[in-house]
């Protein structure tokens, strides 16, 4: 991974992880956040016929079905440039609009960092 030297290492860690979840399950993004208490979820691209979530919206929902209240960051591992409004809406809904959501490359290397809200 490329260091981001400013970088939070509690941030790296959700980086790291949603960069693994990406490569582990060969989807188009991965992604991970952590919640209040410091509890991590780690998800990739939902793409079934019936069923179709971003990685952000699916670590999301997983954060929300295990019982967690809000969020402290959230973040996404792609190719695109920045987090969609709807996945920033997802991580806004449980974490609240000052919520940071940091986007990476494939690399690891974070190339933005934008709120939620």
């Amino acid at each position: 991974m490329t260091e981001t030297p400013d970088l939070d290492p509690e941030d790296r860690k959700i980086v790291t992880l949603a960069r693994s979840a990406r490569a582990r399950n060969g989807v188009p993004e991965g992604a991970a956040v952590r919640d209040e208490t410091g509890r991590t979820y780690v998800a990739g691209t939902v793409a079934l016929a019936s069923l179709k979530l971003s990685a952000l919206r699916t670590a999301v929902a997983m954060a929300v079905a295990s019982g967690a209240k809000s969020l402290e960051a959230a973040a996404v591992v792609t190719e695109a440039e920045s987090a969609s409004d709807e996945d920033r809406a997802a991580v806004r809904d449980l974490g609240g609009p000052e919520t940071p959501v940091l986007v990476a490359g494939p690399d690891g290397t974070v190339r933005a960092t934008m709120s939620a809200g």
